[in-house]
């Protein structure tokens, strides 16, 4: 595996999926990074980048969020990054926190808990 920005993002978001999703994913939702298009792996690469500053500036303590806090800022991140990438985004890709499917919320929590744990 590489280190290459927004991999571990893809690779924990694909996790997540399988984890969480409830019976068969679209095949778009687990697609492996090399075959992810261009914008997603940008917007991956810019979540992955500010979960991990903010990991840093807090100094450990976001290690004290709950897990919805964790879930809640990757999907903050994600909705900024679609709004820069895509000029007319389908509303699912910036639903606000409480329009998520159980699944997605869990599989954002389970990203952050992942670069937390990069060590």
């Amino acid at each position: 595996m590489t280190n290459e920005p927004g991999r571990r993002f893809r690779d924990a978001w694909i996790a997540g999926v399988r984890k969480h999703h409830p019976g068969e994913p679209k095949p778009g939702y687990v697609t492996p990074w090399e075959d992810t298009p261009a914008w997603e792996r940008a917007a991956a690469a810019a979540v992955e980048g500010q979960v991990e500053a903010f990991l840093d500036v807090s100094e450990g303590h976001a290690g004290k969020l709950s897990r919805e806090q964790k879930g809640r800022f990757v999907a903050t991140c994600w909705i900024a990054q679609i709004h820069r990438l895509i000029a007319d985004p389908k509303p699912g890709y910036v639903a606000d926190w409480a329009e998520l499917p159980d699944w997605q919320r869990e599989t954002d929590a389970d990203i952050f808990e992942a670069l937390e744990a990069r060590g």
